[in-house]
Parts: structure tokens; C-alpha cells; sequence
């Protein structure tokens, strides 16, 4: 049977809701550039609600029957079929506009504190933290050292003496240890939309990929930058970037050249009268005869020699290009024949 004749027989098969709800689930996902799974178990109706209007505007949730999410993820192929593995569970497609780095830096800051229940499986180590836990002595000291924190009545209270880890994380919740959080307002867990993989341009993305420290990414970049300019400067290897870089270097190199051979060039003469003069007064300076002296150069100090600034030409003009390197880094965010690179990091990161 061929895979058109298949694809209708299912459909035939289909009752009208269905078939309605399908039309609609395809919809959703042709709609947006980027399309996800999340799961959506343990979250409260009200706080859901809540979710869906902080999400209004960015990214928006679809529900429905796992069986016909994934019959609508199979129908429109082009690649959205390869979320229908993370299709388990009480899930949602999510559906924006945004890249999906944006879409997850939404999602994992709309997520919230929560009390955790019994029976649950603990998302990471339970601990109950040492202080005073405002409890008047009685029979909680013993609760809570039945669930494994080190406590005592001490000072007409119930102190926790140290961090204890009362759970560790993949084991579950007792009643008792439930009972005990919440007595102690302990909320180890966090409710929120957990983003199990999202499908945008011919990418699947997982949330280990999206789950990036963006400033540590753009250091990087800005690093990466940095030294490849460099690189191209010492190397002397002219790009768009270095080319304005390398003429500035070579027009001081040549003028420190120019000065030190003492050439007669009209554009090095002002530094040249002003070298001169500088080794001229440092001669007078050194000499005790002020008769021997015009009258003009007795008692003069020795000036900064302008021959240190000749000397010096050269290592500043790399200290120069290596400032320029830094400040055309700074710079290229708003270069306008940079493809707009430094919106486009922004964007790609909300």
C-alpha cells in the first residue's frame, strides 16, 4: 500500500473531531517558524492559564490528544515528524516566531517555586537548610529527625544544626517528608513549561543545546574577534576589517624611519626642528661654562627629548594598533556593512 494510499485510509478512519482537530493541529505548526514540545505535567490549571498569557505576544500553547499531535506532526513532515519521539506524557506543542534560544530563555524564566507532593520523584537534592525553623519545641523535632535532619530544641525552638539532604535527586517523596516541607515552606521543585525539543529551520534543537551562558558566548566572540584581527594585523595580512589598521601602522613605522635617518621631507620637518631642539637643550644642559653658552640657552633644564618619541614611534604604533583592534571590535556592532551582526547576536538570543 502506498504511503498516499495509507495516509487516506487513516484519515478515512478518523471520526469528524478528529479529523477537524488535525486540520487545526497543522495549522498551528505551519504557522510559526519554530515548533516545540513541553511537557506540562504537575503545573495547575490556574498557573497554566497564567503561563499562557506571559507567554501572549511571543510564543503561544496548543493542546491536545498525544495520538493526534502526532498524527498533525506526521502530516506535515518537513522535519516537524522528528518531534513526535519526545511525544509522551501530558505535553503541548509551543509555537513563536522567535529563535528557539529565545523561546527557551522565556520558557526557564517563567518557571516558579513549588511545594512537591508525595509519590513525586525529587528533580534534584532536597535540603533542609540550618537555621531556626520558627517551630515551638514538640513532637516536629522528631519528624524531623525521622526524615534525616540533624535537629534539636535549642533556645525554645527547633533548629536544623547543619545542611542536611534529606532526598536525593531521581528518589521518591514520602508522605512524611512532603508534610515536613511544607511545614517548613520548602518548595524543592519548580513548576513551568519544560521544553523537550523544538524543531525551527531544518534544526532540531534539544535543551542542552539552547541552555547557553549568552554572556560568556558573546566574551567569546568578542575574544574570537579580537585575536583575528591581531593575527591579521601582525601577519600583515590586509582584510576589509585591517586594511584602514595596516596603512596607519605603516604611515608611522615609515615616519619613524623618516626621522631617525633624519630625511628633509616637508611633512617630517616640524618633528625634526622639534627633535633638534630637544637635543639641543639637553647639550646646553650639560654644559658648566654659560659663557661658552648663547645667552638664550643659560640655565636651561633639558626638555623631553624628542629623539625617545622617534625611538618610541615604532612600539607605539603596535600599542596603537592593537587599541584599534580592540575599538573596531567595539565598533562592529555598528558597522553597517557587517550585515548588522550585532543585531543579528542579539535577535538570535532575545
Amino acid at each position: 500500500m502506498s504511503a498516499e494510499s495509507e495516509s487516506v485510509r487513516k484519515t478515512e478512519n478518523l471520526p469528524q473531531w478528529k479529523e477537524e482537530e488535525v486540520d487545526e493541529l497543522v495549522d498551528f505548526v505551519e504557522s510559526y517558524n519554530s515548533v516545540g514540545v513541553v511537557s506540562v505535567t504537575g503545573i495547575p490549571s490556574r498557573q497554566l492559564q497564567a503561563m499562557r498569557r506571559d507567554l501572549h505576544g511571543s510564543a503561544a500553547l496548543r493542546m491536545s490528544r498525544n495520538t493526534l499531535m502526532t498524527r498533525a506532526l506526521e502530516e506535515v513532515d518537513s522535519g516537524f515528524e522528528e518531534l513526535v519521539e519526545h511525544i509522551s506524557g501530558q505535553v503541548a506543542f509551543v509555537g513563536t516566531n522567535d529563535n528557539p534560544f529565545a523561546l527557551f530563555k522565556k520558557l526557564e524564566a517563567s518557571k516558579t517555586p513549588a511545594p512537591i507532593n508525595a509519590g513525586e520523584v525529587a528533580p534534584n537534592d532536597v535540603v533542609i537548610p540550618e537555621g531556626d525553623t520558627g517551630v515551638d519545641p514538640g513532637p516536629f523535632v522528631g519528624e524531623l529527625q525521622q526524615v534525616g535532619a540533624s535537629a534539636r530544641i535549642m533556645d525554645g525552638s527547633i533548629k536544623v544544626t547543619e545542611d542536611s539532604t534529606v532526598l536525593e535527586a531521581g528518589e521518591e517523596v514520602s508522605a512524611q517528608l512532603a508534610n515536613v516541607l511544607n511545614e517548613l515552606g520548602i518548595e524543592p521543585k519548580e513548576v513551568g513549561l519544560d521544553l523537550r525539543s523544538v524543531y525551527s529551520e531544518g534544526t532540531l534543537f534539544d535543551p542542552e543545546d539552547l541552555d547557553i551562558d549568552v554572556e560568556e558566548y558573546e566574551a567569546d566572540l568578542k575574544a574570537g574577534v579580537a585575536a583575528a584581527t591581531n593575527l591579521s594585523v601582525n601577519a600583515v595580512y590586509p582584510t576589509s576589517r585591517t586594511a584602514g589598521q595596516l596603512l596607519s601602522k605603516g604611515a608611522m613605522e615609515a615616519k619613524s624611519v623618516g626621522l631617525q635617518a633624519a630625511i628633509e621631507d616637508e611633512e617630517l620637518m616640524p618633528d625634526l626642528v622639534r627633535k633638534a631642539d630637544s637635543q639641543l637643550r639637553a647639550l646646553a644642559a650639560l654644559i658648566d661654562d654659560e659663557e661658552a653658552l648663547p645667552e638664550e640657552l643659560r640655565g636651561v633644564e633639558p626638555a623631553a627629548p624628542a629623539a625617545e618619541e622617534s625611538e618610541d614611534t615604532e612600539e607605539q604604533a603596535d600599542e596603537d594598533t592593537e587599541a584599534e583592534a580592540d575599538a573596531d571590535e567595539d565598533a562592529a556592532d555598528d558597522d553597517d556593512g557587517d550585515d548588522d551582526g550585532g543585531e543579528g547576536l542579539g535577535a538570535m538570543f532575545g
